[in-house]
């Protein structure tokens, strides 16, 4: 085991989206700290923590990726809980699920950066439950059930939470019955460039029912209007057939590197964002690129979308009024440079700082960030 006083945990590292990247930034303040996870793929989160202590589940050896680990549900606040942080002081965990739950010796501080509950079991049941087969419901109930079970005994366990929303903060509350802080996840704004905005509006998200792209396709389609999609998921096979190919509504791109991602912040009239999200590290990513965003007036949106300053919010489940901002907007009115400055409030340092704060004052000294040495470590669990 490292010798480091400190062990990092995130739920599963397969790729690199908004929690992984604020993982990394985290992982970047304890160098020398092992990480500990569910699942890990090194490719799909593009070599990020190839140079790292990388500690995986006895899940691992089930060779499931991306695309399946869902369907492991049921077993991942066990395995979880099986992770062996013990001889640590200090454990810094990054929850969008499951990673609040890990056991940390008695006397050991647990700080957890929370980016949401587990939704499908706490604010998305209904969702959950209308995704899986009518035979199978009642057993998908029960789980979740019990993951709700666990959920509040792991919140006990938990030294200090910080929340990545006030939306998130006030879900910690009402379900954990725990306080928190609120430390807005960061954004590496220095990736991202003004450019000349063409004609079509974009979507970057994961292609999943909850992200509620149909809504912003939908809307597209009324306003006459095209939108590229970046992402991958579940839902692209459905939303392809219905709105791209001959319907000419969407043009669906995929997965793409950070470098071709820029390219299309920049390059977009407006990112449109239809989901209420805990935070939406896109519609950050894209004011870094000077372009306004369509979202709903709910969740993260509120705390980074400023209403007709760097964007347009709307009211949430209304496909209409989205519809009606996406084709009455004038988008050349809102000024790029005053929309970039609204941006770098997000940065990677600001977050750094201020978790880095958050931490110290839960441990009630300053955290040792030394570094130490690197290595790829199946966990060895029953």
């Amino acid at each position: 085991m490292s010798t480091s006083p400190t062990a990092l945990v995130h739920d599963y590292l397969l790729v690199m989206r908004g929690a992984e990247r604020t993982f990394a930034a985290i992982a970047d303040c304890w160098p020398g700290a092992p990480i500990y996870t569910l699942l890990y793929d090194e490719e799909g989160t593009e070599g990020r923590f190839a140079g790292r202590e990388v500690h995986i589940s006895y899940l691992q050896k089930l060779g499931v990726g991306q695309r399946g680990f869902r369907r492991l549900l049921p077993a991942f606040p066990r395995a979880v809980r099986a992770l062996p942080v013990d001889g640590y002081d200090l454990v810094i965990s990054s929850s969008s699920a499951f990673a609040h739950g890990v056991r940390v010796d008695p006397g050991a501080r647990h700080v957890c950066y929370c980016h949401s509950p587990f939704r499908y079991a706490w604010f998305e049941t209904d969702r959950a439950l209308g995704e899986v087969a009518a035979p199978l419901r009642p057993v998908v109930r029960r789980v979740l059930a019990r993951i709700r079970e666990a959920d509040r005994l792991a919140a006990r366990r938990v030294t200090g939470y910080v929340a990545n929303s006030a939306i998130t903060q006030e879900r910690i509350a009402s379900y954990w019955s725990r306080p928190s802080d609120v430390i807005h996840p960061p954004v590496e704004v220095e990736r991202f460039h003004p450019a000349r905005p063409e004609p079509w509006f974009l979507v970057v998200t994961e292609l999943v029912r909850h992200k509620r792209v149909e809504l912003a396709l939908e809307a597209a389609r009324r306003a006459g209007v095209r939108v590229r999609v970046v992402g991958e998921g579940p839902d692209r096979t459905r939303l392809e057939a219905e709105y791209g190919g001959a319907a000419g509504v969407a043009e669906f791109l995929g997965r793409v590197d950070d470098l071709e991602l820029a390219d299309l912040y920049s390059g977009a009239r407006a990112l449109v964002l239809p989901n209420v999200e805990e935070f939406g590290i896109a519609a950050v990513e894209a004011q870094a690129a000077g372009r306004p965003v369509v979202a709903v007036a709910a969740g993260g949106a509120l705390e980074t979308v400023v209403d007709g300053r760097t964007g347009v919010l709307v009211e949430p489940d209304d496909p209409d009024a989205l519809a009606r901002a996406l084709a009455g907007t004038d988008f050349e009115r809102f000024d790029s440079a005053q929309i970039v400055a609204h941006a770098r409030g997000f940065s990677k340092a600001t977050f750094q700082k201020r978790f880095r704060e958050a931490v110290d004052l839960s441990t009630g000294q300053p955290v040792d960030t030394q570094a130490g040495t690197a290595a790829v470590t199946p966990s060895t669990l029953s």
